[in-house]
């Protein structure tokens, strides 16, 4: 590997910190946009205008590459129906269900899950110190949401919401896996561009069933604005930046700054909302960072003899 490959592969690191940024201020975001117009018309809305955004820069950049879509169409298909539609449709379905921090277990278990499909289905071999990293940002992760409070964790219930979040932790488990061996050899521009616009389709007639659309012309100027947010900064910049991440570091270590998103929500809420920050902020915060730096730092992942290289 050449000293510029190095550079490269080491500055992807520091990029992907961008990710788990732009995603938890799209909590606040989202949360707030929710008030005005339903669930599937939100994320219509935001990967509608994302995957334009998208279409457009890579029709300037003449990266429009039909013999591969022709190629590799159906693991194009299943990273669409995974990361856009599966994991939207699951995750806003199920917390019409369940609280929001059964939610947030969601985000604390895909790195965990999808370290696992990469072991079990692309041979990625699993290690000590890269299950030590990824459990020490779990236990993190838990500290945060629960408080603290060990009867918060006794008290946890599963219900309908929960059941529909574990598909939610599936579909981005399978993204981010599949999407190793899927995008080899594709820019990532390309692939994210094709499967936000192909992932937007699902969600758009999922839409149609909430009668929301009425609404839109009424939203307000914040809202605007924090539907612009989302679509540029937490998908089109966050999402090129994830399948960047894939390409070159592998799944299992890109999906560890899923790990941080949880803690750059709650410090943009502190920041912009005025919340409080505890002792188990503090305590969730250095146990989750230690994970993820002793993760990324683990030996690249190998690869098992009878690993499938095509799709």
């Amino acid at each position: 590997m050449g000293e510029q490959e190095k550079g490269s592969s080491r500055s992807i690191y520091f990029l992907l910190l961008l990710v788990p940024l732009f995603w938890g201020g799209a909590f606040g975001s989202g949360k707030h946009v929710l008030t005005e117009i339903p669930p599937f018309l939100t994320a219509t809305l935001r990967f509608g205008l994302a995957g334009l955004i998208l279409a457009v820069w890579l029709t300037y950049k003449k990266g429009w590459d039909f013999a591969m879509l022709k190629e590799r169409w159906k693991g194009l298909l299943l990273l669409s129906a995974t990361g856009i539609l599966g994991y939207n449709a699951f995750f806003f379905l199920g917390l019409q269900f369940t609280s929001a921090a059964n939610g947030s277990l969601v985000v604390a278990m895909n790195p965990v899950s999808t370290t696992l499909a990469a072991v079990i289905f692309l041979g990625e071999a699993w290690s000590k110190r890269l299950g030590l990293g990824m459990s020490l940002s779990l236990i993190g992760l838990l500290v945060v949401i629960t408080g603290g409070s060990w009867e918060t964790v006794r008290t946890m219930s599963f219900n309908t919401g929960d059941i529909l979040l574990l598909g939610a932790v599936a579909s981005w488990s399978i993204y981010s896996a599949a999407g190793k061996v899927v995008m080899k050899g594709m820019s990532s521009l390309f692939v994210t561009t094709v499967t936000m616009l192909v992932g937007t389709v699902g969600l758009f007639i999922g839409s149609l069933f909430e009668g929301g659309w009425g609404q839109v012309t009424g939203l307000s100027l914040q809202s605007v604005a924090e539907l612009v947010y989302m679509a540029v900064f937490a998908s089109v910049i966050a999402f090129v930046i994830w399948n960047i991440g894939i390409q070159r570091i592998g799944a299992s270590k890109t999906s560890a700054y899923v790990n941080l998103v949880p803690i750059c929500a709650t410090t943009i809420a502190v920041l912009l909302y005025g919340e409080h920050v505890t002792w188990a902020h503090a305590i969730g915060v250095v146990l989750t960072v230690s994970g993820v730096l002793i993760t990324t730092s683990s030996p690249a992942p190998r690869k098992l003899a009878s690993v499938r290289e095509n799709v």
